[in-house]
């Protein structure tokens, strides 16, 4: 931390020599592409300021947190996360870029003078401990949105983007930045409720560094007067990208799981139609299983501050009521005797299969099917007993 305070002070003491000189300042936008890590799936933006003439050369990072807080865990699952912007040195943030294998291209911004001198006052000025941190949101206020929107402030004018990013949902979206990684995919599925299923504008489509720089790549600064100018000047790749390997999350994808899981439970209950006994330990598992999901999603749902996932449906399929199921269950099997809970449970899974098509929400991959088969565990239920 004593570190950057004092490169803060060295930015301020070079640009406040000669900050009207037209060469004083240029201002870029960097944008850098996927890594392999969850975090570094979507991309990374900054905002570089230079003065040639004084050897300076400050990047300005949106990104930044810090895990040591204290329950830094808690206030992210609670959607509570700050992060903070930090100026660091140019050959700093490369060399990170260039051990993680990712292109690093840099835009050129088409700024007047006082344009580029008012937006490196604005970073300066963010970038003091008492201003640093911003509230993070991953959808609506992140490194590239924050970077965005200092940007449209301080134009002489508005800016006109074009109409040149594919007109996707928030949800398509991530998938192709996830499409190597399906249980990151798969996590995000679950997580995110129809909140992310309605067609982005182009202006929202922007939280991702790569949209906003095609954004910014044919876009106008448009003045009071009806003047338009390009928004970037020049384009050029300062880092290529290197081969990255794709490390495997785990040996079976999502939908292989499933398959297993589906296997079993099928063979669990053909074993009870022969045997004519219930299993009821794999009920009690499963009942865990989707009441601790639940429990989760629940949390989510009702107390986090992360969009969408207060719009999750699958809420119905994995809650925490579900956990009331297993002492039901447990007594049931204990005393021999008939429970209601596996007619309530039926009926719970057969209402959410049978609404599913019609609710507004892309679900995750194994949703529906984890619903068939729990299915089976209510019908096998019944047709032993009324073998009894």
């Amino acid at each position: 931390f004593k570190k950057i305070v004092i490169f803060l002070s060295l930015i301020l003491g070079v640009l406040g020599q000669n900050f009207a000189a037209e060469d004083s300042i240029r201002v870029t936008l960097l944008t850098c592409s996927p890594g392999q890590e969850v975090y570094e799936l979507y991309g990374h933006t900054a905002i570089r300021c230079q003065q040639p003439s004084k050897g300076l050369d400050a990047i300005f990072n949106y990104g930044v947190f810090d895990m040591s807080k204290p329950h830094f865990a808690w206030h992210f699952v609670l959607g509570q996360t700050d992060y903070m912007v930090q100026p660091i040195p140019w050959n700093y943030f490369v060399r990170d870029y260039e051990e993680r294998g990712s292109s690093i291209t840099e835009q050129e911004l088409n700024l007047t003078p006082f344009e580029a001198q008012k937006l490196t006052s604005l970073l300066i000025e963010n970038s003091l401990p008492e201003n640093c941190e911003y509230r993070y949101s991953f959808l609506y206020k992140n490194c590239t949105t924050m970077v965005r929107d200092l940007v449209e402030k301080v134009v002489a004018g508005r800016i006109q983007y074009p109409d040149n990013l594919p007109h996707l949902t928030a949800r398509e979206i991530l998938h192709n930045y996830t499409a190597e990684h399906p249980w990151a995919q798969e996590g995000n599925d679950l997580l995110l409720g129809a909140e992310v299923d309605t067609i982005m504008s182009e202006h929202a489509a922007m939280f991702i560094p790569e949209n906003m720089m095609q954004a910014f790549g044919g876009a106008f600064i448009c003045n009071p007067k009806g003047d338009m100018r390009p928004l970037v000047k020049q384009t050029a790749v300062l880092l290529e990208a290197k081969p990255q390997v794709v490390e495997k999350e785990f040996p079976l994808s999502p939908y292989q799981a499933m398959l297993v899981f589906a296997a079993i439970c099928i063979v669990i209950m053909l074993l009870e139609f022969w045997t004519n006994r219930l299993f009821w330990l794999w009920d009690v598992l499963l009942l865990l299983l989707q009441g601790s999901a639940g429990t989760l999603l629940a949390f989510m749902f009702l107390f986090s501050k992360h969009p969408a996932v207060d719009s999750n449906w699958q809420v119905w399929l994995l809650n925490p009521i579900f956990l009331i199921g297993i002492p039901l269950v447990i007594k049931a099997a204990i005393n021999h005797k008939r429970t209601l809970w596996y007619a309530f449970y039926f009926v719970v899974l057969a209402l959410f299969l049978l609404f599913s098509p019609w609710i507004p929400q892309v679900f995750a991959k194994i949703t529906v099917p984890l619903a068939l088969c729990l299915l089976t565990r209510p019908i096998s239920y019944y047709k032993v007993k009324r073998e009894k």
